[in-house]
């Protein structure tokens, strides 16, 4: 049996929280229905076919690679740090790793990239929901933790609601300090 891994990112746009990334092994008839690039699903369809994909899968991993991270690497090497980690994490070795994207991290087994296979390759679409949905999940603990931003609501993306709010309260420690709003607002006053 050939062991074909799906890998994709989310959040490498958002001006706050980390970058995450997913590994997933389906089995060849898995059965899972709605498979699909995560961004065209509802946040409830992503939900249920997140615990579908676990149930279901022979191996899954989600990784992050941390605001610090990002700031210290830049956005790209950041992803490619979390999308390494996501493999490793996996608890059987692939074969092949399916990349969605034009890069692949480094690794020790074949791998390659598929512009957008996450529209067009099942286990890359179940790779991308495992990550959306850990990335929002991440954005509404930011939420409780630093009130007044918004992040349950725009997920760290530089929306006019966020960039008003770091505007007023400054950036927080989970803000990606290299990303030119935030140092903008940086420059300007308060810091948690």
């Amino acid at each position: 049996m050939s062991l074909t891994c799906g890998v994709d990112e989310a959040g490498r746009g958002p001006l706050a929280g980390a970058v995450y990334a997913a590994a997933v092994i389906l089995p060849e008839a898995h059965g899972i229905k709605g498979l699909a690039d995560s961004k065209k699903l509802t946040a409830k369809k992503r939900e249920r076919l997140y615990d579908e994909i676990c149930q279901t899968a022979l191996a899954w991993s989600v990784a992050k690679a941390s605001p610090k991270e990002i700031d210290e690497l830049n956005i790209l090497w950041a992803t490619m740090l979390a999308m390494q980690r996501a493999v490793a994490g996996l608890s059987l070795m692939p074969h092949e790793v399916l990349v969605d994207g034009n890069r692949v991290p480094e690794l020790n087994i074949p791998a390659r990239a598929i512009v957008q296979g996450d529209a067009l390759i099942e286990v890359i679409s179940a790779a991308s929901i495992l990550a959306k949905v850990s990335r929002d999940r991440e954005a509404t603990e930011l939420d409780s933790l630093y009130p007044g931003y918004g992040f349950a609501r725009h997920k760290g993306y530089g929306t006019r609601e966020h960039l008003d709010a770091l505007t007023r309260l400054g950036p927080t420690p989970v803000h990606r300090q290299s990303f030119a709003p935030v140092r903008l607002a940086a420059a300007q006053g308060s810091l948690w």
